[in-house]
């Protein structure tokens, strides 16, 4: 995913020149082809990533279209104050890209997961949340990041992810994209869990139970007319993510849910209100969360079970 960010970034900068990209002492062989093709567009901010923000909120405030990025926990939580402050109250249109979100960086320990920041941004006035899938959703997230007037956060992966998507989608803010039809569940991924989400359905249809998988990039806004949709068809519907159950998907699925008073019930995957103490590599730590396409397909057979046993 950065790779397809690098490339995209680079080709955005050629067609626009208000396009500027700061980074947090990373990736700086990753866009040397940027460098080369725009040498005065590339600023390495070095260890300082709030002092980054600062500048990109200046940089937006003079005309430009600045990007940052850095391994997702530097630039959201180190960064909350110049993030709610700098950008989201002056509204400028700075586009902040965390990598390795998640459980990426699983193997360096709890100081680089990220499974909180998805929930602590979304409650900043103004801002955009996604979490593309794939390399596809990536490249569809950035243009529409720069024709959008307003400040965006993206989480992406590290690298290695697979592919979901053929082609590029059209990726608009706000709007879930539909991957898999289904007539008994209906599965609603966001980010890099998605090939896990699609791993379930066919988990779960080995057992006789037909899921609909959506994947769900845009956290924040979310496509409620696509939820009134699902929750209207579906008696049960899932959430999965790799991000706490509180304040990602799940929960602003939940808050939706609650305020619409639509039918249906919610399961919510994800990871709990606690940190990881183990120093493992990704699968491992998603196994450790129940982030397996298999123990995920138990778990919503499980519900449909129990909830038919209920109703004899």
């Amino acid at each position: 995913m950065r790779n397809a960010f690098a490339k995209q970034i680079t080709e955005l900068a050629q067609k626009d020149p208000r396009v500027v990209l700061l980074a947090g002492d990373i990736g700086n062989r990753l866009f040397d082809d940027l460098k080369a093709k725009c040498p005065d567009r590339f600023f390495n901010c070095g260890v300082a990533e709030a002092n980054m923000i600062g500048m990109a909120a200046g940089m937006a405030m003079s005309g430009l279209r600045p990007f940052c990025y850095t391994i997702t926990p530097f630039i959201t939580y180190r960064c909350l104050e110049q993030i709610r402050v700098d950008v989201c109250y002056h509204h400028v249109p700075v586009v902040m890209v965390g990598t390795g979100s998640g459980l990426s960086y699983a193997s360096l320990g709890a100081t680089h997961h990220s499974c909180e920041e998805m929930g602590m941004l979304r409650l900043l006035p103004g801002l955009a949340v996604l979490a593309p899938a794939d390399a596809m959703e990536v490249r569809g997230a950035l243009k529409a990041a720069l024709q959008y007037p307003h400040p965006v956060y993206i989480r992406i992966g590290k690298k290695g992810e697979p592919a979901v998507h053929k082609t590029e989608p059209e990726f608009i803010i706000g709007k879930a994209l539909p991957i898999r039809d289904g007539t008994d569940v209906c599965l609603l991924g966001a980010g890099t869990m998605l090939p896990a989400v699609l791993q379930t359905a066919q988990e779960l249809e080995k057992h006789g139970i037909s899921a609909r998988v959506v994947s769900f990039p845009s956290i924040k806004p979310l496509d409620e007319a696509l939820l009134a949709e699902v929750f209207a068809k579906f008696k049960w519907v899932a959430t999965i993510e790799e991000h706490s159950v509180l304040g990602g998907l799940g929960g602003a699925v939940a808050e939706w849910l609650a305020a619409a008073r639509a039918p249906g019930r919610l399961l919510r995957f994800g990871t709990p209100d606690e940190f990881l103490h183990d120093t493992c590599d990704q699968d491992e730590a998603r196994a450790h969360f129940g982030l397996t396409p298999a123990a995920m397909a138990e778990r919503v057979k499980g519900e449909i079970i129990n909830d038919k046993c209920g109703r004899l």
